[in-house]
């Protein structure tokens, strides 16, 4: 199998890659919507961003990837008790079917609430984090999943077959012109972004399962404007433009042009830049929860995001946690302005409301916004 474009080894568009690695970080920070140029690498480094992540455990045998260590985040299959897994191995017609985590009709409905069983432990294993891509014209029952026709015919059960939604937990879910998606699955997408769980009701089934990724977008602006109610659920958006420096450009040439004559050798040459990366990641992660969110830093979110003239707190909620992802990446203990300043424009440019009077770009909004904040609280 061909390897992946080698993450670290994308020339320039920082703040492209910044978004990327503090979503790593803190996926709890939110999508990405990346847009720009065509032929900027914006693909290009979302697909490279799956080989760089460190591998997650899951619970063996599991259909939907549920994470061993969370209790609260299993689906129903994985919160059952062993003896009722037991019972469902030799039960007949939708008990059977729920015991090999095809969900039937009336599955979970039977012993205890999950919040009153008793802890056990789960086999796990290890598999790469995913990256799924959502094609433009996906059926609504690719993306939340639906009967397995085969396995009713073969043997009359019904059992569910997880869709797209399914496959991204935990992950990545990717949408390359996500401004041309169809408002069907925009709804559906939307659902799914706010809940953390995929709910299907139909064919006789009623299945609940976690569905909680990292939605990355990526298009051009001129091909059309994403609809509001999604582009807030992008917790970072970034812009992306053609390279103006020549040095930069040639060298951009120079890496495709190796990768594409000898993809294994160039990814070989990459290897140890990639896997120091990778180590960073896991130790930012093991850092994120000990940075200390100094309270000036919370009073300079706020500020900022009422200078800007935000809607609603997503803003400061973001601004605040992108800050801190990126502070325990860097391997700072507390959170500080260059932290607040690197995050800001991609946590808010989205998220200002339309000045008809101010043809200012976005980003350059924001960015005066900060100097005339943070310089006047420095003086």
């Amino acid at each position: 199998m061909r390897p992946a474009f080698p993450f670290t080894a994308i020339v320039g568009q920082e703040d492209m890659r910044r978004a990327l690695l503090v979503t790593a970080v803190d996926p709890g920070v939110g999508g990405v919507l990346v847009f720009g140029d065509r032929g900027t690498g914006k693909s290009t480094a979302v697909r490279a961003l799956a080989a760089l992540l460190p591998p997650m455990k899951v619970v063996t045998g599991c259909r939907f990837a549920c994470e061993p260590t969370r209790p609260a985040g299993l689906c129903e299959r994985c919160q059952r008790p062993p003896q009722d897994e037991q019972r469902g191995a030799v039960a007949k017609g939708g008990a059977r079917a729920a015991a090999t985590n095809g969900v039937a009709a009336d599955e979970g409905k039977d012993g205890p609430p999950a919040a009153a069983r008793a802890p056990r432990r789960l086999p796990s294993s290890t598999v790469p984090v995913p990256v799924v891509d959502l094609p433009l014209g996906a059926t609504e029952d690719r993306v939340l999943g639906a009967l397995d026709l085969e396995h009713a015919l073969a043997r009359g059960q019904k059992r569910f077959e997880p869709g797209l939604l399914a496959r991204a937990h935990r992950g990545y879910l990717y949408i390359d012109e996500v401004n041309l998606l169809d408002d069907h699955l925009v709804d559906l997408l939307i659902d799914a972004a706010a809940s953390g769980e995929n709910r299907v009701e139909r064919e006789g089934l009623s299945v609940q399962h976690p569905a909680r990724f990292v939605l990355v977008g990526s298009g051009n602006p001129e091909e059309g404007e994403l609809r509001p109610q999604l582009l807030d659920r992008f917790g970072l958006a970034v812009d992306v433009k053609t390279p103006q420096d020549l040095a930069q450009r040639v060298e951009v040439v120079r890496r495709r042009d190796a990768f594409e004559r000898d993809p294994e050798g160039f990814a070989a040459r990459w290897a140890e830049e990639e896997a120091r990366v990778r180590r960073r990641l896991l130790a930012a992660r093991r850092r994120l929860e000990a940075v200390v969110v100094p309270n000036a830093a919370l009073e300079r979110a706020a500020a900022l995001c009422m200078r800007l003239g935000t809607d609603g707190l997503r803003g400061e909620l973001t601004l605040v946690r992108a800050a801190r992802a990126l502070a325990a990446y860097e391997g700072a203990g507390t959170l500080e302005d260059s932290h607040l300043r690197a995050v800001a424009a991609p946590a808010l440019r989205h998220r200002l409301r339309r000045n008809p009077l101010d043809d200012t770009d976005a980003g350059t909004r924001v960015t005066r916004a900060v100097d005339e904040l943070f310089g006047a609280v420095a003086a």
